[in-house]
């Protein structure tokens, strides 16, 4: 069982309990296997057995996140709650009890933070006295975000400065331990890999990330514009929120899959049980109001950060660290122009066949 221990797993699926306070599991329970609803930690099945990295199964697939199975197939055990909606002042004291219960679980030693400058990193790299670390290309908004906040937090930054060569060397890892070829996910976990590929080099066996806070908390476009957005079905913004956090297992897989096989074990403080919980019964309003994002986390990271910090808005990685960018320059460096359709998933494909 990894995340936590049998007797907590097997209490959460009797009572249907999907958040009882834990930072996720997966694993074998009695005569069960089991995911939690976030599914913060990857398990794979087949015909033959079933395994934490889908490189031990031959025709690996992935278990779905609040699931059982027992010798008579999968069964859903739990849905996220939906909790009543708390009034503001409530929301936002409920998400500063949350993340100061998160932050008190975590364990530092061995332990380095993946910092971009932006608020959700921001929150976890000032929270925990550990190094911090941000990958980029020289110029990009990244490196140059995460430099000025970390001298805001007077902590220690490694700064990775990437280059044309670390790229073709990632990717192809980088496919190897996801299976996945797609452009938008190697761009993502390509910024990932190198963090972690470096902390591991350092020594540090764990690395701290901001993951799950633009799911949470409204942190998207797509949300805030919600229901006018058609990339959701909701008609309100905390309707589509609960749409996004439903994407969370599948993107948790390949940022889980991408760091370990740097070499490094992700620790989320974010998505700890009682961060979701707090998340999930904040109205619409606390999580986008006008053009702010993230309200209520912003308003919740007054307890840890200076007004410049709480209130900056970031890029996604793969922008943010001109990893996309770059990577689209060496597909069409190699013959992959953008006339061809999804070039560079194409050139990530030649660079693993």
């Amino acid at each position: 069982m990894h995340g936590s221990s049998p007797d907590i797993v097997r209490s959460a699926v009797e009572r249907g309990d999907a958040l009882p306070g834990t930072n996720g599991f997966a694993g074998q329970v009695d005569d069960y296997l089991v995911r939690d609803v976030i599914g913060r930690y990857p398990l794979f099945v087949d015909d033959e057995g079933w395994a934490f990295d889908p490189a031990d199964l031959d025709d690996p697939s992935s278990f779905p996140a609040g699931h059982i199975r027992t010798d008579d197939g999968f069964e859903r055990w739990c849905d996220l709650p939906d909790p009543s909606l708390a009034d503001p002042d409530e929301g936002v004291a409920a998400v500063r009890s949350a993340l100061e219960r998160s932050f008190a679980t975590v364990d530092t030693e061995g332990l380095a933070v993946a910092f971009s400058g932006g608020v959700d990193s921001a929150l976890v790299a000032a929270a925990l006295d550990v190094p911090l670390y941000v990958a980029g290309f020289p110029d990009s908004h990244d490196v140059e975000a995460a430099r000025s906040g970390s001298e805001l937090l007077d902590k220690e930054l490694t700064v990775i400065e990437v280059t044309h060569d670390d790229i073709e060397r990632a990717v192809p890892e980088i496919v190897a331990a996801t299976g996945r070829t797609n452009a938008m996910d190697v761009q993502i976990a390509l910024a990932l890999y190198l963090v972690g590929e470096r902390v591991a080099s350092d020594g540090f066996d764990r690395l701290a990330v901001g993951q799950g806070a633009d799911e949470l908390f409204g942190g998207y476009a797509k949300v805030a514009k919600a229901p006018d957005d058609p990339r959701t079905e909701a008609d309100t913004v905390r309707g589509a929120t609960r749409e996004v956090i439903e994407t969370l297992p599948d993107q948790l897989e390949r940022d889980v899959l991408t760091l370990r096989a740097a070499g490094v074990e992700p620790v989320a403080p974010l998505l700890h049980d009682a961060v979701v919980e707090a998340a999930l019964g904040l109205p619409g309003e606390l999580l986008v109001d006008g053009d702010t994002r993230k309200v209520a986390l912003r308003e919740a990271a007054w307890r840890w950060l200076p007004e410049e910090l709480a209130t900056r808005e970031k890029k996604a990685v793969q922008y943010g660290s001109l990893v996309s960018r770059e990577l689209d320059r060496l597909a069409r460096q190699a013959g992959f122009k953008r006339r061809i359709d999804d070039h560079v998933t194409k050139y990530v494909e030649s660079l693993v066949e």
